[in-house]
């Protein structure tokens, strides 16, 4: 019994010495698997990273090799790209400022011997110390010509226009654009598309626009071009182009279509409100601003005019008690008038009207243009255009006078008229209590007494006017107006200053003075 127990016992220790064995080589068979599988897993690992860096160094290599086709298909064999730091100077039009060594690396390649030189201008966004051309933005290409060679080294000069286009909200302090050469066919074909209402009723917008491309070396689709006419800034985008999406508008005849502005854009720019004769217009003016109308006189009005049948007058009623207008008139081309320019006026106080016929020089077949500007506070009025009949009197004549002097009849020695020699007597004891006769040479009128503490004439010019009209005569007629071109004159010399007819000869006289002062 004891014997079979040791048996037994023995039997069992050899079981578990057994188990144990077996169990330590599975074990180690298990780490000796799992550490083939990890050393296995990571081989793996290295060889795809190896065959993925190997993909993308090709991938980059092809890409590479596709951006000099490109580049070579771009500039016809030339291949010419520098990163330069931008920087702003004053001119007009889109061509550059490029540093000397651009015009060795371009005159080696011979891009010189191909015709005018096109670049392709991009921004380089910089993040930490590199470097990404940004191609999704619109805004952030465009195209340019070449005005010279002479930036500094490292710099490209970019003329407000070009700026604007790559830059349309903000610039980085010191922004980077990649400048390429590139070749670009000639445009047949361009859409724009002006920012406010206005610029189709500019007298020829066409001719205006085509001055202003003059300019230009190069369209592309999404730029925004900047034409001005006088006082009068005009922007138009670039919405389509053809045969490509950028041009050369150098030595081409483009077609060019100017489409109406969005519904939804507000004009900051004057804008011409027709006139139909005989209706009345209303509006409201503020200080210092201008309303615009324009109105025209056709043929078979002009021959009525001509043949002195009728008369045109321009007519302004204002509704507002504490507000004052002013009248200008223009005939286009110039469209919008000013104190500065303008061919007709009026300051009344109140009411006031042009009349327009036949022996005005100025008038004729055409367009005009009326500016209401606010001269005091604000201002509701309504203004018309009406064609007048001319009536049959005598110029001069005045209602009641007599066409010829008694033959018996004794000069008043106040008021100067020729009364009756029968009741001069009790005329000049009424006259003299009742009237007297303005002092200032070359005035003479005769005035009740209490209505001439209101008679005044002017210091400077000796017109004629009331009390209340004297401040608004001296503002508008001589207080100094300044020309853009730095003179200071008063209001009428300015006008015939800035006139085209005679601004030329004034100017060049100006210059002759100025010269003799320093001689």
């Amino acid at each position: 019994m004891f014997r079979m127990l040791i048996d037994g016992h023995e039997s069992h220790h050899m079981v578990l010495t057994y188990v144990y064995e077996h169990t330590r080589r599975f074990s180690c068979l298990v780490f000796l698997f799992q550490i083939y599988f990890y050393f296995y897993f990571y081989f793996v690992q290295i060889r795809m990273l190896m065959v993925f860096f190997m993909l993308k160094r090709s991938w980059f290599s092809l890409q590479v090799d596709e951006q000099m086709q490109e580049n070579l298909l771009a500039g016809r064999g030339i291949v010419f790209s520098r990163i330069l730091e931008a920087v702003s100077f004053q001119g007009s039009g889109d061509k550059i400022k490029l540093p000397p060594s651009c015009f060795t690396g371009l005159s080696d390649q011979g891009a010189f011997d191909k015709g005018p030189l096109y670049f392709q201008l991009s921004v380089v966004h910089q993040e930490g110390s590199s470097e990404m051309i940004d191609t999704d933005s619109k805004q952030s290409t465009t195209h340019s010509g070449v005005l010279e060679f002479t930036a500094e080294e490292g710099s490209v000069g970019l003329p407000p226009h070009v700026w604007s286009n790559l830059f349309p909200i903000d610039s980085p302090k010191a922004p980077l654009i990649e400048v390429q050469y590139v070749w670009l066919p000639k445009g047949t074909y361009a859409k724009l598309q002006p920012d406010v209402v206005g610029f189709s009723d500019l007298p020829n917008h066409k001719a205006v626009l085509e001055t202003s491309l003059r300019q230009h070396a190069t369209l592309s689709e999404g730029d925004v071009i900047t034409v001005n006419h006088g006082i009068l800034t005009y922007k138009l985008q670039v919405l389509e182009l053809r045969p490509s999406s950028s041009v050369s508008v150098l030595e081409t005849d483009i077609e060019v279509d100017v489409v109406g502005p969005d519904s939804g854009l507000e004009s900051s720019q004057p804008v011409l409100k027709p006139l139909i004769f005989g209706k009345a217009e209303s509006g409201m003016v503020e200080e210092g601003n201008y309303n615009y109308f324009k109105f025209s006189i056709d043929n078979d009005i002009w021959d009525r005019i001509a043949a002195e049948d009728v008369r045109v007058e321009v007519r302004i009623e204002a509704e507002t008690n504490n507000g004052d207008t002013d009248l200008y008139m223009s005939k286009h081309p110039l469209m919008f008038p000013t104190r500065h320019q303008h061919e007709w006026s009026s300051h009344d106080i109140g009411s006031k009207v042009l009349i327009l016929g036949s022996k005005d020089k100025n008038l004729g077949m055409g367009a005009y243009s009326i500016g209401v500007h606010g001269f005091k506070g604000t201002t509701k009025y309504n203004v018309a255009v009406s064609v007048q009949e001319n009536r049959n009197h005598k110029v001069g004549q005045q209602p009641g006078s007599s066409s010829s002097m008694d033959i018996d009849a004794v000069e008043c020695r106040n008021c100067k008229h020729f009364i009756p020699s029968r009741s001069i007597a009790l005329h000049e004891a009424f006259c003299s209590r009742h009237n007297i006769v303005c002092s200032h040479p070359g005035c003479g009128i005769v005035l009740r007494i209490e209505e001439s503490k209101n008679h005044l004439h002017c210091e400077k010019c000796g017109q004629a006017f009331q009390q209340g009209e004297m401040e608004k005569h001296m503002k508008v007629f001589h207080e100094p107006l300044q020309c853009p071109c730095g003179v200071v004159l008063e209001k009428e010399q300015m006008v015939s200053y800035t006139n085209p007819a005679s601004s030329s000869l004034l100017k060049i006289l100006r210059w002759f003075i100025l010269l003799s002062d320093l001689v």
